[in-house]
């Protein structure tokens, strides 16, 4: 009994692990275009930055990064997971994008209302470093148990009707 429990944790951590791993690499393009369309839209090319609006150029760069990392997840990250109702994914997947935008956002209000730092590095280290870090957490979270969570029944790749997600490797190891 007790191999089995080492072997199905083992396991568990393993899958843990490797839809972490996945996550960040499609984290890490998100994140290149986050921050690059983020600082297109801020940096002074002589005329003036394209938005005077740092929270409005953090808002359309989270929104172009989030259309682009819901592909990457949907169809690497969390591939044996991604269910039927793909509308129905991508407005899940945005609200858990948007809450983590808000975290990003809260930081640059932080940064900018309470410590008076509204300088371009600030604008980077607030919302690109700091809510980054805590808006990826809660977003893997998310993703992982409520988007593509055990509890969704129409995946696309559920087995021969019954609505189920086949039965993965650990599962299969340890008979459940």
């Amino acid at each position: 009994m007790l191999q089995i429990a080492k072997r199905a944790w083992r396991a568990a951590a393993d899958l843990v692990v490797g839809y972490a791993l996945k996550f960040g690499v499609v984290g890490v393009f998100g994140y290149l275009i986050d921050v690059g369309v983020f600082n297109l839209l801020r940096i002074d090319a002589g005329n003036g930055p394209v938005l005077a609006s740092s929270f409005w150029a953090k808002a359309i760069s989270v929104s172009v990064a989030t259309l682009a990392t819901w592909i990457g997840n949907r169809y690497w990250t969390f591939r044996d997971r991604r269910r039927k109702d793909f509308a129905l994914e991508l407005v899940e997947f945005a609200a858990i994008s948007g809450a983590g935008m808000a975290i990003a956002l809260g930081c640059l209000y932080v940064s900018h209302h309470v410590f008076g730092a509204r300088s371009l590095l600030a604008d980077n280290i607030a919302a690109n470093g700091v809510g980054l870090v805590l808006g990826t957490a809660f977003r893997f979270v998310m993703y992982r148990y409520w988007v593509y969570g055990d509890h969704r029944t129409t995946l696309v790749g559920a087995s021969a009707g019954t609505g189920q997600r086949p039965a993965t490797s650990v599962e299969s190891s340890t008979g459940h």
